[in-house]
């Protein structure tokens, strides 16, 4: 059976606005019956707020209505249930970075450098939303930090995500033997 969009605040409301009990609203948001205990007891999911079911259509009043009165009665997600839709695509331009992450691009640049030579500086500045002068920086090792910059992974600095890299890293290794081969002719 599909879980409902957001499982523990429809459980919150469900806890907070029904007489189900605690079987029943597990079941239905895929979560333990002591969690949902603990959602009642004011221990889990503390700061969540509730989501109505109904308004989102995951539910029925009749449904719900029906299994307050017969406890064996389990919850049914609607088929019109709103479908886990894709985040929307983020368009062109610049790709904001958390002023707290801003001294890990460097490392990042050097991971990349280390243990992907074959992406493009271009490609670097779009995945990491960084400058040229930067990664020629960290490559000649003339940045201002360079003594304490150390090779780390985008993706777990949270630069990036692994989706990206891959799709980078792929592209990279498409386009190097052409490159290569353009290099190989000319000389």
């Amino acid at each position: 059976m599909p879980l409902p969009l957001m499982p523990k605040a429809t459980a919150v409301w469900l806890v907070e606005n029904t007489k189900l009990d605690f079987d029943q609203i597990a079941e239905f948001c895929g979560m333990h019956p002591l969690e949902v205990q603990g959602i009642a007891d004011g221990e889990v999911a503390v700061g969540i707020i509730g989501q109505d079911p109904v308004a989102t259509r995951q539910l029925s009043r009749e449904d719900i209505e029906a299994c307050e009165a017969d406890p064996s009665r389990k919850l049914k997600l609607l088929s019109t249930a709103v479908p886990n839709t894709p985040p929307a695509k983020r368009g062109k331009g610049g790709k904001y970075t958390p002023v707290a992450r801003r001294q890990d691009k460097p490392d990042a640049i050097a991971w990349l450098l280390k243990y992907h030579p074959e992406v493009s500086d271009a490609q670097v500045v779009k995945l990491i939303g960084t400058t040229k002068n930067t990664i020629n920086a960290v490559r000649g090792r003339t940045h201002w930090n360079s003594p304490n910059i150390r090779p780390r992974d985008p993706v777990l600095l949270g630069l990036c995500t692994q989706v990206d890299l891959d799709r980078i890293v792929a592209k990279a290794r498409i386009s190097r033997p052409v490159q290569e081969e353009k290099n190989a002719a000319e000389s």
